[in-house]
């Protein structure tokens, strides 16, 4: 294989060392990924008649601007009379609104004016609870989310809250806004008798695969971000892998391909996201819901990890160096050389010899330095490492990024042979749950 290095949109992605030209035995064979080209022909195929028939909304979802429209309604309204905005859901319904609104809160896109977003997904009661004592019920409102409309712990969460607004002399109306399925749906019956508005959630868009509708990009728009840059970057991504003339010039398709070829290959069975940004510390959260819940199924899949750089080089990185040759490592690079602050020229004399190399660079110049000596170090180690290459963390990439991953996501579960939009496993755990919970009512 020659250097393997595709364009999508605000992306570069580089795949050359994941091949065993570039690798030796620890890389991917070209008559192994070939192999794939096939299945991954036909699975493109099966998106873009989805795209152009309706059955798959997601593929035309960063092409339509209308529900924004609402969403920035709402979201003035809620600039206007909110300090506090808590977020009610879990998986899906959380994580994508989440990594895209670290964007506003490491970043510099951040309004001094906007409320301050609270992520609730989990129902530990400490963490519920605390959130009492940091907000003010008068200015704080809701936003509770649950595709089903039935998910037990967001209802739990809603219906806690909505006795300490009426605790509190409030008029929960004000202060509640639903997105779920149309249809009779708990939460649907929530919204009606408290008399807050509802948003419908597209019956045919996921859960793990939402973020880039209202369920992400409100939140984001409350923050100050801008709603349709994120829509913006991934239309090109979908535009650029859907148009692809064959699998091995489509960006997510070859993700998919590399990834499966090196498992049944190489025995690879997990897969690292590592970007070098604070801006995208809730992305590996995001992926490893997105890949494991999409493709564990019937014995098949990777086990997906998150990590962060440079965090992680003093922590993971040994693992992923020097330990188990299982695991696929994916870089997130952007352009930070010459940004940050600047180190003066008196590091020597204030720290001692050896401290030159400091002196004069900024601290983008030592992250840059890291996040591309840490690929390097990877791929002289003979471990498969895929590069991906945005010029700026902003909405735009961030967009971008869910929508590669979206992408690469449906294309692996095509060459697995499972589907990728359901989660047969866990529903066991839901029934056994809510039995417990009619036991301790008896």
């Amino acid at each position: 294989m020659q250097a393997f290095q595709l364009a999508a949109g605000p992306l570069r992605h580089d795949l050359s060392a994941t091949f065993e030209d570039k690798l030796g035995d620890g890389g991917l064979s070209g008559a192994a990924f070939a192999a794939l080209s096939g299945a991954a022909g036909a699975s493109l195929e099966g998106l873009r008649r989805k795209k152009e028939n309706g059955e798959l909304p997601l593929l035309s979802l960063p092409w339509r601007m209308e529900d924004l429209e609402l969403a920035e309604t709402l979201s003035d309204d809620i600039r206007r009379r909110a300090a506090d905005v808590i977020v009610l859901g879990i998986g899906g319904s959380s994580l994508g609104g989440a990594t895209i609104c670290r964007l506003a809160e490491k970043g510099t896109a951040f309004s001094p004016s906007a409320p301050r977003l609270h992520f609730l997904d989990n129902i530990d009661p400490a963490t519920f609870t605390a959130i009492f004592q940091r907000v003010e019920l008068e200015r704080t409102v809701v936003i509770t989310i649950s595709k089903s409309g039935g998910t037990a712990e967001t209802l739990c969460q809603t219906l806690i809250l909505h006795d300490a607004f009426k605790q509190a002399g409030l008029d929960p109306a004000r202060h509640f806004i639903a997105v779920t399925e149309p249809g009779a749906r708990p939460l649907r019956q929530f919204a009606e008798a408290v008399g807050c508005p509802c948003l419908d959630h597209d019956p045919d868009i996921g859960g793990r695969y939402s973020g880039l509708t209202l369920n992400g990009l409100l939140p984001a728009m409350i923050v100050g971000l801008d709603a349709k840059a994120i829509r913006r970057g991934a239309a090109a991504v979908t535009g650029a892998a859907l148009d692809a003339s064959s699998p091995e010039e489509s960006a997510p398709a070859a993700g998919a391909m590399v990834n499966i070829g090196l498992q049944r290959e190489r025995g690879i069975t997990q897969s690292v996201l590592m970007p070098y940004s604070d801006r995208l510390d809730r992305i590996g959260d995001w992926y490893t819901q997105l890949w494991a819940e999409s493709l564990g199924k019937g014995g098949n899949g990777t086990t997906p990890i998150g990590a962060l750089g440079a965090v992680d080089q003093h922590s993971a990185l040994q693992l992923f160096l020097d330990g188990p040759r299982d695991k696929l490592v994916t870089i997130v690079q952007s352009d930070v050389a010459d940004t940050g602050g600047r180190v003066g020229g008196n590091a020597t004399e204030l720290m001692g010899e050896g401290l030159s190399y400091l002196e004069g660079r900024t601290m983008g110049d030592l992250l840059d330095a890291e996040q591309r000596a840490t690929a390097e170090t990877l791929i002289a180690n003979g471990r498969p490492t895929r590069i991906i290459r945005a010029s700026a963390v902003d909405e735009e990439s961030v967009g971008a990024l869910m929508m590669h991953f979206f992408l690469e996501t449906m294309v692996a579960a095509d060459l697995l042979e499972v589907d990728a939009f359901n989660q047969p496993a866990v529903e066991e755990g839901k029934v056994l749950a809510r039995r417990y919970l009619a036991e301790m009512a008896g």
